[in-house]
């Protein structure tokens, strides 16, 4: 299998973004540097046209000499390395090897939801319009609450400015822990990259054998919730009028409860209240 070839680091990407700016700005100082080189030289106020011949042997003496100079030799070889690496290693991701991969997934997953998304649209709908009147029903608490969550943040950041610098001062131990956790987990990597696939494969296996009876049974179970649909709705119904019927008897009940607590409330108070004066008559009349 052919390796795939790395992308280049932010690093190296901010550092070759750098060296073409700056070459671009050279290049456009002696664009410059060119053009008032020819104005000068196709001025008409310089004369004659021996006067022409001479400056253009003077601007050609020049450029000869400023591209042979180290400086400008170091720019090309700048401008063409970093070229080169641009499109070495700095190829777009759309020609890169994992793009076709991810391109498929990327299809596969939208493919695939597609039509979830068409079958439960109806149902976030509903409850997008639901948490919205649950909003707007609680907006009056929404003040407390962010009062509430500011304190909150208020009493949390001293310990978290404390833990910082905890943690800061203890960098070499917290270093140490790293290192020595590392140490040992970089052995047992490749370990469980064999348990996993050996997992995968187990779990593969217990998934193939286990959808053909899953299979059966939900086919089984549709049957027979589709039998018992009719003894199902009988039985919601009359489940539903047995607790209509009992709803007068069930607030009946509370109502004389309640009765009764008050008026065991007010005996029990004025039984262990202590008597202000000798003489007063505690009376309770049931209410």
């Amino acid at each position: 299998m052919a390796t795939i070839p790395s992308l280049p680091s932010r690093d190296d990407v901010l550092r070759m973004a750098r060296n073409t700016t700056d070459i671009t700005g050279q290049l456009l100082d002696t664009a410059g540097n060119i053009t008032r080189i020819a104005i000068n030289t196709f001025d008409p106020r310089d004369g004659s046209g021996a006067e022409v011949l001479r400056v253009l042997r003077e601007t050609t003496a020049e450029l000869a000499e400023a591209s042979a100079s180290p400086q400008a030799q170091e720019a090309f070889y700048r401008i063409v390395d970093t070229l080169t690496r641009l499109g070495t290693s700095g190829a777009p991701l759309a020609v890169h090897p994992v793009s076709e991969p991810a391109q498929a997934l990327l299809t596969a997953i939208g493919d695939s939801l597609l039509p979830v998304l068409d079958a439960v649209e109806p149902a976030v709908e509903e409850f997008a319009d639901a948490l919205g009147d649950l909003v707007e029903a609680t907006s009056p608490v929404l003040p407390a609450a962010a009062g509430v969550a500011a304190g909150a943040l208020l009493a949390v950041t001293p310990v978290l400015r404390a833990a910082a610098d905890v943690l800061r001062d203890s960098s070499p131990e917290l270093r140490r822990v790293a290192d020595a956790l590392t140490a040992a987990l970089t052995p047992l990597m490749p370990l469980q990259v064999a348990l996993a696939e050996r997992a995968a494969a187990a779990g593969a296996g217990v998934v193939r054998a286990t959808l053909p009876p899953l299979a059966d049974l939900a086919e089984a179970a549709a049957a027979t919730t589709k039998a018992a649909r009719p003894l199902l709705v009988a039985s919601e119904e009359l489940l539903i009028s047995g607790l209509e019927q009992l709803q007068p008897l069930l607030l009946t009940a509370a109502y004389r409860a309640g009765r009764v607590a008050r008026a065991a409330a007010t005996r029990v108070s004025a039984a262990v209240s202590p008597a202000a004066e000798r003489g007063v008559v505690v009376a309770v009349t049931p209410v």
